[in-house]
């Protein structure tokens, strides 16, 4: 069997004055601090790159903001972004909606928190578990035809779908308190493989000394 690593990457900050849930909503794209962000990343892989990593594959949700994180990771790795719908954000009822933890207190929101451990407001936590890890299975098995033993696969996606499928490969329950995702923005979650079979995790935040400050809404 063949050795892969699969990089889940979060997009960068993005634009959001209104604190808007954006959910799947188009046209939100990073802020400058997120484009700093994008460029870092970029500049992470390049160096691994540089000391003889076999990063042969990239891939993107189709959402802006993942698509304006990939590009430079793109332009630094001579490679070709692959939009995968598998990869994108949660569906979420509150999305478009800002102060969301505010309005939670309006009994209207009520009927959507019945159950939190699916959850009741939106896309369930095993179905985007499910479409994400099957998206890192093909994406593996492309970096291998073409890169071979120990190639590479970077996932451009967002921080509910990339946490909620960690969990899952490292068996641990899905529901969780939003505010304690290990998911920052630009952070890298890499699950390495022996074949299909995931044989460990690791994390790093290549943008952790711009994190201070910046917009984080959980669950966008």
């Amino acid at each position: 069997m063949s050795r892969a690593l699969i990089h889940l990457v979060r997009h960068g900050e993005v634009f959001n004055p209104d604190g808007v849930l954006y959910g799947r909503l188009p046209e939100f794209h990073l802020s400058e601090l997120g484009q700093e962000m994008a460029r870092r990343v970029a500049g992470y892989f390049e160096a691994q790159k540089n000391d003889g990593a076999s990063l042969v594959h990239l891939v993107a949700s189709p959402l802006t903001r993942a698509q304006e994180t990939a590009a430079p990771i793109a332009a630094a790795l001579g490679l070709d972004v692959v939009t995968d719908e598998r990869i994108l954000e949660a569906t979420n009822r509150f999305e478009g909606l800002s102060g969301v933890t505010n309005r939670l207190r309006n009994p209207k929101y009520w009927p959507l928190m019945y159950n939190p451990f699916k959850p009741s407001w939106g896309e369930p936590y095993a179905a985007q578990a499910e479409r994400v890890m099957t998206a890192v299975h093909d994406a593996r098995r492309i970096a291998v035809e073409r890169g071979g033993d120990n190639a590479q696969a970077i996932l451009v996606s967002h921080q509910l779908p990339i946490w909620v499928t960690r969990l899952s490969a490292e068996g641990r329950k899905l529901w969780h308190d939003p505010r304690n995702r290990e998911c920052t923005l630009t952070s890298i979650t890499t699950l390495d493989f022996d074949g299909d079979t995931l044989l460990g995790v690791r994390y790093a935040e290549p943008s952790a000394d711009l994190l201070p400050g910046a917009a984080n809404i959980p669950g966008a």
